[in-house]
């Protein structure tokens, strides 16, 4: 055989430290966000059954979780509300108050390092289970536009350092742009949730939210997950409007939208590793189908090989685990 009648490209791969010598992709603890369920009431830590090791929270416990992340390495937490008490507008979304509102001024006050993004949505605190107003079972846009922007200043007048919302009407980013602005915010970024797609992997998050919509389904403002040009629209019209990030949502089964995203625009990337990815590989694990930390690493991997510059997931905490004991 002519020995340079092919290439070997696997001198490049026979050790581990040669291999990491010219690895491309490489993941860090500063890459992650940590999801956090905030609760009303006290001595509240409820494990969502449907997320292994996920849990819903009151604020008498967010100091031991704060102190658990930063001794793993994660400077950035995502704040989603539970209240006890529901309506048809979401008050609890925007009142000073609000669930949310008082986690972020326990983590600023005990942890003023740890970065907050304030996810702006209206779904949690309706009673009817939608992201915005609702009237005779039609989501009413630009009226959720207003509660929306509401929601944002209130966020952000009790400290949140990015407003993150998630909502997929019509306008939000603008919208909240100007009324951060306005309020004398802005220097607060704005982390949009620009490709959201209306898909099943969200159900285990209803669980833990308590968010299910009562009636119908959210396909008439979130994307269908049969378009990828869409994607490019949203993304490029949430830019122009003002935000600062991107979130693609969900991230596993969307890698592809990803890269399109990363590479038709020129602002960070957020891949959100949603509920339903994680239960799935949870549950397999538990099940001694998989090795769960070689699977998640090399799942993250490819978000970052893809494009993404950040990712939000329930696996933070066992990543920086893992990530410090390499």
């Amino acid at each position: 055989m002519d020995t340079f009648s092919f290439k070997r490209h696997r001198r490049l791969r026979s050790s581990e430290s040669l291999r990491a010598l010219v690895t491309e992709t490489t993941l860090t603890i500063n890459d992650f966000i940590y999801p956090l369920f905030i609760v009303e009431g006290e001595k509240v830590k409820n494990e969502v059954s449907s997320m292994p090791g996920v849990f819903q929270i009151s604020l008498d416990f967010l100091e031991e979780e704060l102190n658990e992340l930063e001794s793993l390495g994660i400077r950035a937490v995502i704040l989603f509300g539970v209240p006890n008490d529901k309506d048809e507008i979401g008050t609890g979304a925007y009142i000073e108050e609000g669930i949310v509102q008082q986690a972020t001024k326990v983590i600023k006050q005990s942890h003023p390092h740890m970065l907050v993004i304030a996810d702006t949505c209206l779904c949690e605190y309706t009673s009817h289970g939608h992201c915005g107003v609702v009237h005779e079972e039609d989501v009413h846009n630009d009226e959720s536009l207003k509660l929306l922007a509401k929601t944002a200043v209130s966020q952000a007048e009790a400290g949140a350092d990015i407003i993150a919302p998630s909502n997929m009407m019509d306008g939000f980013v603008v919208v909240i742009r100007q009324a951060l602005d306005e309020a004398g915010f802005t220097h607060i970024p704005i982390m949009s949730y620009a490709v959201k797609y209306a898909s099943a992997f969200y159900g285990p998050f209803r669980d833990a939210a308590d968010s299910t919509p009562q009636f119908g389904d959210r396909r008439t403002y979130q994307m269908d997950p049969a378009n990828r040009r869409e994607a490019l629209k949203e993304a490029q019209t949430d830019i122009e409007e003002g935000a600062d990030f991107l979130i693609v949502k969900p991230a596993l089964s969307y890698l592809d939208i990803v890269r399109e995203v990363k590479d038709h625009t020129n602002i960070p990337i957020v891949a959100y590793n949603v509920s339903g990815e994680y239960a799935m590989i949870k549950a397999a694990a538990q099940n001694g189908w998989i090795d769960e930390k070689s699977l998640v690493l090399e799942m993250f991997t490819s978000m970052k090989r893809a494009g993404a510059d950040l990712i939000l997931t329930y696996y933070a905490k066992d990543v920086a685990t893992w990530l410090q004991k390499n």
